[in-house]
């Protein structure tokens, strides 16, 4: 009798001819997150078995589960021969001391003597003879016997399904740059981006010494704790401190959130495609504050020249934001009080439907070009 952990993936199954190539990428993806541990997988027809592993580890390997994309389900099973003594004898080490239960059987082995349901009710018998303290009930019962039966000549038992990450594997969807901030935000969109299946750059924007190595430090740690849902990522940061001191000097203040985001998109743009990322993705939500509304939106947008921009939190209000904040563990970090770039010379009365004529004739005043450069040669890369 050995202790397994049961892995159902989630989308993969809906693929095709390349279906293999996604299993491949999931399996990687699953080493990764157990590096360290020591364990096994082994593919057993449409799921996969964790075996070998140290016995005190598996709370920790089912922590690093959760956070792998393209798992459905999993669950801690005992695997033992399938015959009906061995799957009684798991059955017992499953079952609740009193209570009420019912077995349920998944019979892959079609040779089995036995189907399903009688399966079912000749464990479920016996446990009831072996323990007067449990009764059946197969309609709301207050615990489940589970069995797969494999075509190996092994069969799987145990109690609960783990709902998992879902989605599709990291790495399966290309990749993406996300302009991460040290707000709630952003970290949240990168994680969502990833469940489709992208894996993760990150660039950050800072304006030291307007801002502290405290902000730094923050952004350093959402991206770590990104990361382990994304199977590690890089970290790009960018001073942007003498692009707001000369819009500062130079523009109409009220603009100044304008063409700081002008400026990041072009930035961002640039490192994205240098380290082959296919696309830019934000943290914005439509109407969540002054500069997101659509007009802010296609001011950023007109200066980027080959990348879609994703926006994964459009559609949400800050509520359920900051729900799957908590529940992905970036919030606490992300309210700890250090200020971003976008609070260094934050207007009274920023313009929030900026058009596009207004915003070119503001940049104008600047030397746009030498501006990127010169930020550009403060990139610093950091892999996480």
């Amino acid at each position: 009798m050995e202790k397994v952990i049961i892995i159902r993936y989630a989308e993969i199954h809906l693929k095709g001819k390349n279906r293999g190539w996604f299993e491949r990428v999931f399996v990687v993806n699953m080493e990764k997150s157990l590096k360290g541990l020591k364990h096994e997988i082994r593919r057993h027809s449409g799921r996969y078995l964790i075996e070998n592993f140290e016995e005190g580890d598996i709370q920790t390997i089912l922590e690093r589960l959760k956070k792998v994309f393209g798992i459905h389900s999993y669950s801690v099973a005992l695997k033992v021969s399938s015959d009906l003594d061995s799957i009684f004898s798991a059955a017992k080490q499953v079952c609740f001391d009193e209570g009420t239960f019912k077995v349920e059987t998944h019979r892959a082995d079609k040779t089995f003597p036995l189907n399903s349901m009688q399966i079912s009710a000749e464990i479920g018998g016996r446990l009831l003879g072996d323990n007067r303290k449990i009764k059946v009930d197969v309609h709301n019962p207050q615990f489940v016997i589970n069995i797969d039966l494999r075509e190996n000549g092994t069969a799987l038992i145990f109690n609960e399904f783990f709902k998992g990450a879902g989605g599709m594997p990291v790495s399966t969807s290309g990749k993406g740059m996300l302009l991460i901030s040290g707000g709630i935000d952003s970290p949240v969109a990168g994680h969502m981006i990833a469940k489709r299946g992208m894996s993760i750059d990150c660039i950050h924007f800072h304006s030291y010494p307007y801002t502290n190595i405290q902000a730094r430090e923050k952004v350093m740690e959402l991206a770590k704790i990104l990361s382990t849902y994304t199977c590690g990522t890089t970290l790009n940061i960018v001073s942007v401190t003498h692009i707001q001191e000369e819009i500062h000097r130079k523009c109409n203040g009220d603009y100044m959130i304008t063409l700081l985001r002008r400026f990041m998109m072009r930035i961002a743009e640039r490192v994205a495609l240098k380290c082959g990322a296919q696309c830019l993705i934000t943290g914005e939500a439509l109407a969540q504050v002054a500069s997101q509304t659509v007009e802010g939106m296609t001011s950023s947008n007109s200066v980027i020249e080959k990348l879609p921009v994703l926006r994964p939190l459009c559609g949400f209000d800050k509520d359920e934001i900051i729900e799957r904040s908590r529940a992905i563990g970036t919030y606490e970090t992300s309210i700890e009080p250090y200020e971003d770039c976008c609070t260094v010379f934050l207007p009274k009365h920023p313009v929030t439907r900026p058009k596009i004529a207004d915003v070119m004739e503001e940049e104008k005043k600047l030397d746009v070009e030498s501006l990127v450069e010169e930020a550009l040669k403060s990139l610093e890369t950091l892999n996480i």
